[in-house]
């Protein structure tokens, strides 16, 4: 299951409070300016600035 709209328009960047981008395939959240990449697990963004992949 995706994440809902409602939720990804209220979702930025807990680093630099910037837009995300939802990769659904990957099942990511990721920060362009941040180049940060947050994994999406069983529905739930891990928002976690020290669990994020660094691009």
């Amino acid at each position: 299951m995706a994440l809902s709209p409602e939720l990804l328009a209220i979702l930025v960047c807990p680093a630099c409070k910037g837009d995300l981008s939802y990769d659904t395939a990957a099942n990511t959240l990721t920060c362009p300016a941040c180049r940060l990449r947050y994994k999406v697990v069983d529905d739930i963004p891990v928002m976690l600035v020290d669990e994020a992949e660094r691009l």
